[in-house]
């Protein structure tokens, strides 16, 4: 089975789990008329709607190129994510709505210990389904996943914290607590759901990912040749699970072009050795010039014009920069950071 429908298989499962799973909750708000319930009961509705979305999304992502779509439909991933944490956003709200209103009025609670019940089944369940898309999504790179495995094991801690506080009503009768921790329930997915928001709009816009980019880059340096002399204006985006990265690479001169494009697909294939991720490369070859002599560990080269001097490390602060290295180069001024 290929890794997408493998995606599409699973999520179909969590989404019809889902639907299982805000029953019972509902259930459990019916009996014990509780907002706290019904908060966790209402953000069930935005799993399973954000399930739906993640399932149609994972499927048309699968889909494979086309003219209209030379590289994919990988970028729907970044809009499905987008829906969903808009979606949290509105349940919290919503959850806030009735909390403050139900305030103003007393409130009763009954079968406490059932709804209790329900809720903890319901909860280990998020629990196990979120483990599971969270796992999946990071082995295979899907933002969609992982956004879905992320908001279902929020759900579930916050179903955990939800239980202590009904534990804590059933104990001490105070049963404003309720309406309390309802809200506080809410202002949390609120968060998550602005979490998101952030990181599907960040994938819209290309930002980059620059702790991948290191990845890759490291990954370069520990298996570099000594004809694979300079790398740089590295750039890379994700479609999906489907990384693009187009780069430049200075290879000596005097090169046949069969023997170039072989450096070329060896680059390819170490590149791609990465598991569980699609890679594509567009890599524009550079000829050396006199001035990389100082950094090219070629042994022996016969047009050598300069003595060797030092290798430039690759990294992040040396390859994303657009100019060939060498004694006389510019080196790029300022990168992005990271924390490593």
């Amino acid at each position: 089975m290929s890794i997408a429908r493998g995606n599409v298989r699973l999520q179909s499962w969590v989404l019809l789990a889902g639907v299982v799973l805000m029953a019972i909750k509902f259930i459990a708000w019916r009996l014990t008329h509780s907002n706290t319930i019904l908060s966790d009961a209402l953000e069930s509705i935005v799993n399973v709607a954000g399930g739906a979305v993640a399932l149609y999304s994972l499927w048309l992502a699968a889909k494979p190129r086309d003219m209209e779509h030379p590289y994919g439909h990988g970028k729907v991933e970044y809009i499905s994510a987008g829906i969903e944490s808009g979606l949290v956003v509105l349940a919290g709200g919503i959850i806030i709505w009735r909390a403050v209103a139900a305030l103003s009025h007393q409130q009763q609670l009954h079968s406490l210990d059932t709804g209790i019940a329900l809720t903890a089944v319901a909860g280990g369940l998020n629990m196990i389904m979120g483990l599971a898309l969270k796992k999946r999504g990071t082995r295979v790179h899907s933002i969609t996943m992982e956004a879905s495995g992320a908001h279902l094991l929020s759900d579930a801690w916050s179903t955990v914290a939800m239980l202590c506080g009904l534990v804590l009503i059933r104990l001490t009768d105070l049963l404003w607590l309720d309406q309390v921790f309802a809200i506080a329930f809410a202002l949390y997915i609120i968060v998550s759901g602005l979490r998101v928001f952030r990181r599907s709009l960040a994938g819209i816009m290309d930002e980059a990912d620059l702790g991948l980019a290191r990845e890759v880059i490291a990954l370069l340096q520990q298996n570099r040749a000594p004809q694979w002399v300079d790398v740089h204006n590295f750039r890379m985006i994700k479609y999906g699970t489907v990384l693009h990265i187009d780069c430049h690479v200075t290879l000596p001169w005097y090169y046949s072009l069969e023997k170039a494009h072989d450096e070329i697909a060896a680059i390819e294939k170490l590149v791609n050795s990465r598991e569980h991720q699609e890679v594509e490369l567009f890599i524009h070859m550079d000829p050396c010039i006199p001035t990389s002599c100082s950094i090219c560990t070629v042994a022996e080269c016969a047009q050598r014009k300069h003595p060797f001097h030092r290798q430039i490390t690759w990294e992040l602060s040396s390859v994303l920069g657009n100019a060939k290295h060498g004694s006389n180069a510019q080196q790029p001024s300022h990168v992005p950071s990271v924390a490593k």
